[in-house]
Protein backbone atom coordinates (compact mmCIF):
# COMPACT_ATOMS: atom_id res chain seq x y z
CA UNK A 1 0.00 0.00 0.00
CA UNK A 2 1.36 3.36 -1.06
CA UNK A 3 0.13 6.91 -0.56
CA UNK A 4 -1.14 7.16 -4.15
CA UNK A 5 -3.16 3.96 -3.69
CA UNK A 6 -5.17 5.29 -0.72
CA UNK A 7 -8.85 5.99 -1.39
CA UNK A 8 -12.05 5.98 0.65
CA UNK A 9 -14.32 2.94 0.77
CA UNK A 10 -16.70 2.60 -2.16
CA UNK A 11 -19.90 4.62 -1.61
CA UNK A 12 -18.61 6.46 1.46
CA UNK A 13 -17.59 9.64 -0.38
CA UNK A 14 -20.45 10.96 -2.51
CA UNK A 15 -19.46 13.55 -5.11
CA UNK A 16 -20.86 17.04 -4.56
CA UNK A 17 -23.70 18.18 -6.82
CA UNK A 18 -22.47 21.11 -8.94
CA UNK A 19 -25.55 23.17 -9.78
CA UNK A 20 -25.96 26.03 -12.27
CA UNK A 21 -23.36 24.69 -14.72
CA UNK A 22 -25.40 24.60 -17.93
CA UNK A 23 -28.27 22.56 -19.38
CA UNK A 24 -26.16 19.46 -20.04
CA UNK A 25 -25.63 18.85 -16.32
CA UNK A 26 -29.33 18.53 -15.54
CA UNK A 27 -29.02 21.13 -12.78
CA UNK A 28 -28.52 24.28 -14.87
CA UNK A 29 -30.53 27.53 -15.07
CA UNK A 30 -32.69 27.37 -11.89
CA UNK A 31 -30.18 25.05 -10.16
CA UNK A 32 -32.89 22.61 -9.00
CA UNK A 33 -34.66 25.36 -7.04
CA UNK A 34 -37.72 25.72 -9.28
CA UNK A 35 -39.29 28.98 -10.47
CA UNK A 36 -39.21 32.09 -8.26
CA UNK A 37 -40.50 32.16 -4.70
CA UNK A 38 -38.81 32.66 -1.33
CA UNK A 39 -37.04 29.29 -1.44
CA UNK A 40 -35.53 30.10 -4.84
CA UNK A 41 -33.76 33.24 -3.65
CA UNK A 42 -30.25 33.28 -2.24
CA UNK A 43 -30.48 33.26 1.54
CA UNK A 44 -34.18 32.47 1.20
CA UNK A 45 -36.21 29.96 3.10
CA UNK A 46 -37.79 29.86 6.54
CA UNK A 47 -36.74 28.33 9.86
CA UNK A 48 -37.91 24.85 10.82
CA UNK A 49 -41.47 24.88 12.15
CA UNK A 50 -42.38 28.24 10.56
CA UNK A 51 -45.86 28.15 9.02
CA UNK A 52 -45.97 31.52 7.26
CA UNK A 53 -47.20 33.49 10.25
CA UNK A 54 -49.91 31.00 11.21
CA UNK A 55 -49.54 29.85 14.82
CA UNK A 56 -47.10 26.94 14.53
CA UNK A 57 -48.01 23.43 15.62
CA UNK A 58 -45.45 23.49 18.44
CA UNK A 59 -47.21 26.54 19.93
CA UNK A 60 -50.75 25.25 19.29
CA UNK A 61 -50.51 21.97 21.18
CA UNK A 62 -51.11 21.85 24.96
CA UNK A 63 -48.10 21.71 27.24
CA UNK A 64 -47.79 19.58 30.35
CA UNK A 65 -45.19 18.56 32.89
CA UNK A 66 -41.67 19.89 33.15
CA UNK A 67 -38.11 18.65 32.80
CA UNK A 68 -36.18 18.75 36.04
CA UNK A 69 -32.79 20.45 35.77
CA UNK A 70 -31.64 18.55 38.86
CA UNK A 71 -32.22 15.26 37.03
CA UNK A 72 -29.65 16.27 34.40
CA UNK A 73 -26.88 16.06 37.00
CA UNK A 74 -28.27 13.11 39.00
CA UNK A 75 -27.12 9.58 38.22
CA UNK A 76 -29.10 6.44 39.08
CA UNK A 77 -26.94 3.59 40.35
CA UNK A 78 -28.19 0.02 40.85
CA UNK A 79 -27.11 -2.05 43.82
CA UNK A 80 -25.37 -4.53 41.52
CA UNK A 81 -23.12 -1.74 40.18
CA UNK A 82 -21.72 -1.03 43.66
CA UNK A 83 -19.63 -4.23 43.32
CA UNK A 84 -17.45 -2.41 40.75
CA UNK A 85 -16.23 -0.01 43.44
CA UNK A 86 -13.06 -1.07 45.27
CA UNK A 87 -12.99 -0.56 49.04
CA UNK A 88 -15.60 -0.29 51.75
CA UNK A 89 -16.44 3.42 51.41
CA UNK A 90 -18.84 4.48 48.66
CA UNK A 91 -19.18 8.15 47.85
CA UNK A 92 -19.47 10.26 44.70
CA UNK A 93 -15.71 10.30 44.04
CA UNK A 94 -15.27 6.52 44.37
CA UNK A 95 -18.22 5.95 42.01
CA UNK A 96 -16.65 8.28 39.44
CA UNK A 97 -13.25 6.57 39.74
CA UNK A 98 -14.87 3.16 39.16
CA UNK A 99 -16.64 4.53 36.02
CA UNK A 100 -20.04 3.77 37.51
CA UNK A 101 -21.05 7.45 37.32
CA UNK A 102 -20.21 10.03 34.65
CA UNK A 103 -17.75 12.74 35.65
CA UNK A 104 -20.25 15.58 35.21
CA UNK A 105 -22.75 14.15 37.72
CA UNK A 106 -23.21 15.98 41.03
CA UNK A 107 -25.72 13.69 42.76
CA UNK A 108 -26.32 9.95 42.94
CA UNK A 109 -29.46 7.97 43.75
CA UNK A 110 -28.90 4.32 44.67
CA UNK A 111 -31.81 2.10 43.59
CA UNK A 112 -32.83 -1.42 44.59
CA UNK A 113 -31.95 -3.42 41.48
CA UNK A 114 -29.67 -6.42 41.61
CA UNK A 115 -28.05 -7.51 44.86
CA UNK A 116 -25.04 -6.66 46.96
CA UNK A 117 -22.86 -9.36 48.51
CA UNK A 118 -20.39 -7.40 50.66
CA UNK A 119 -20.69 -4.84 53.41
CA UNK A 120 -20.18 -1.27 52.26
CA UNK A 121 -20.61 2.14 53.83
CA UNK A 122 -22.50 4.68 51.74
CA UNK A 123 -21.72 8.26 52.74
CA UNK A 124 -22.05 11.77 51.42
CA UNK A 125 -24.70 14.47 51.40
CA UNK A 126 -25.01 14.18 47.62
CA UNK A 127 -26.01 10.49 47.70
CA UNK A 128 -29.59 9.43 48.37
CA UNK A 129 -30.60 5.80 48.91
CA UNK A 130 -34.08 4.38 48.36
CA UNK A 131 -35.78 2.53 51.21
CA UNK A 132 -35.39 -0.86 49.53
CA UNK A 133 -31.73 -0.27 48.68
CA UNK A 134 -31.02 0.86 52.25
CA UNK A 135 -32.59 -2.31 53.64
CA UNK A 136 -30.54 -4.47 51.23
CA UNK A 137 -27.26 -2.70 52.14
CA UNK A 138 -27.95 -3.09 55.85
CA UNK A 139 -28.94 -6.75 55.37
CA UNK A 140 -25.53 -7.35 53.74
CA UNK A 141 -23.84 -5.92 56.84
CA UNK A 142 -23.21 -2.43 55.50
CA UNK A 143 -24.54 0.91 56.61
CA UNK A 144 -25.87 4.12 55.13
CA UNK A 145 -24.53 7.28 56.74
CA UNK A 146 -27.20 9.85 57.49
CA UNK A 147 -27.38 12.66 54.96
CA UNK A 148 -26.46 16.11 56.27
CA UNK A 149 -29.16 17.81 54.21
CA UNK A 150 -31.66 19.74 56.35
CA UNK A 151 -35.31 18.89 55.79
CA UNK A 152 -37.04 21.45 53.60
CA UNK A 153 -39.65 23.52 55.43
CA UNK A 154 -43.05 23.12 53.81
CA UNK A 155 -44.76 26.37 52.83
CA UNK A 156 -48.07 27.24 54.48
CA UNK A 157 -50.93 25.48 52.74
CA UNK A 158 -53.19 27.45 50.45
CA UNK A 159 -56.29 26.11 52.24
CA UNK A 160 -55.36 27.90 55.48
CA UNK A 161 -55.47 31.35 53.84
CA UNK A 162 -59.20 31.30 52.89
CA UNK A 163 -60.18 30.28 56.46
CA UNK A 164 -58.34 33.29 57.84
CA UNK A 165 -60.16 35.49 55.34
CA UNK A 166 -63.54 34.03 56.43
CA UNK A 167 -62.82 34.67 60.11
CA UNK A 168 -61.93 38.33 59.53
CA UNK A 169 -65.42 39.56 58.56
CA UNK A 170 -66.87 38.01 61.75
CA UNK A 171 -64.27 39.80 63.89
CA UNK A 172 -65.01 43.07 62.08
CA UNK A 173 -68.76 42.57 62.61
CA UNK A 174 -68.25 41.94 66.34
CA UNK A 175 -66.08 45.05 66.64
CA UNK A 176 -68.75 47.12 64.85
CA UNK A 177 -71.43 45.79 67.18
CA UNK A 178 -69.42 46.67 70.29
CA UNK A 179 -68.78 50.18 68.90
CA UNK A 180 -72.50 50.72 68.33
CA UNK A 181 -73.30 49.63 71.89
CA UNK A 182 -70.74 52.00 73.34
CA UNK A 183 -72.09 54.83 71.17
CA UNK A 184 -75.68 54.23 72.32
CA UNK A 185 -74.56 54.18 75.99
CA UNK A 186 -72.82 57.51 75.54
CA UNK A 187 -76.03 59.18 74.31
Amino acid sequence: MRMNELHPAAGSHKTKRRVGRGPGSGFGKTAARGQKGQKARSGGGVRPGFEGGQLPLQMRIPKFGFRSRVALTTAEVRLGELAKVDGEQINLETLKQANVVRRDMRRVRIMLSGDIARAVTVEGSNITVTKGAKAAIEAAGGKVAANDQPAKAKPASKKAAPKAAEEQPEAVAQADASNEESNSDAE
